[in-house]
């Protein structure tokens, strides 16, 4: 069984949110706060899971531009400058699949550092 392989992919730059269609009927709506967050790159991901960053501050980030990365992944260039993460078909499928318990997580993090959404 392979991976579910994007059939869209859409930015609403109003919304601030990607939509993604997979060809397994799947839709999910990405917020772009949500993406920066969950970034795959080193900077947020770190080496191991005891290196994870939670990044605060990003309830107002935008998409300035998506790149395709061979016939496998996207590049999200964000408004403020993070450009360094890959976002796979795979890692973009488990984000909207995994949206609700990665978002809890993630805000649950913040409270537990005292940090906030806002700039």
């Amino acid at each position: 069984m392979s991976d579910p392989w994007p059939s869209s992919i859409d930015y609403d730059p109003a919304a601030k949110s990607l939509r993604v269609a997979f060809d397994n009927d799947r839709i999910f709506d990405l917020p772009a706060e949500y993406l920066r967050v969950e970034s795959p790159s080193a900077e947020v991901q770190g080496h191991n899971p005891a290196e994870r960053q939670f990044v605060p501050g990003r309830l107002h980030v935008g998409i300035m531009n998506i790149e395709a990365v061979g016939n496998y992944a996207v590049r999200i260039v964000f408004d403020d400058l993070h450009d360094t993460g890959i976002y796979s078909w795979r890692y973009l499928y488990e984000l909207g699949r995994d949206y609700a318990e990665r978002w809890a997580t993630y805000l649950d993090g913040l409270k537990t550092r005292g940090l906030n959404r806002a700039p």
